[in-house]
């Protein structure tokens, strides 16, 4: 399943311009990663799946519409799938992109 172009660019409007992203297809989505890390992926199976703060993440999963990022069985801490719904609004995706951007921002380069 490819992921969805229409997120894709609204995501690429909120990120375009800052330094260090690059956009990288991978995990069947396009991964958009700043300094080389990994910090937001447009999924094959619809939403986002998000870098965060793995201190944050309990309290993130309580969100409408936000799942554990789960990999072959395993959870995956420091990773969230926030499904489409919870991105539904321009506010919406706004506050997430902008979180897992300003996390993998303060993350050392790679």
């Amino acid at each position: 399943m490819a992921y969805d172009e229409d997120l894709a660019e609204r995501v690429r409007d909120l990120i375009g311009g800052r330094k260090g992203v690059i956009e990288k297809r991978m995990f069947g989505g396009l991964a958009m990663l700043v300094h080389g890390n990994m910090a937001v992926v447009i999924r094959g199976k619809g939403g986002l799946m998000l870098r965060v703060d793995p201190d944050d993440q309990d309290v993130l999963l309580d969100e409408p519409g936000v799942d554990e990022a789960v990999m072959r069985g395993r959870p995956m801490r420091g990773w969230i799938i926030v499904g489409a719904a919870a991105v539904g609004t321009a506010a919406k995706l706004r506050n997430w992109v902008d979180r897992a951007m300003a996390y993998a921002e303060s993350l050392p380069p790679k």
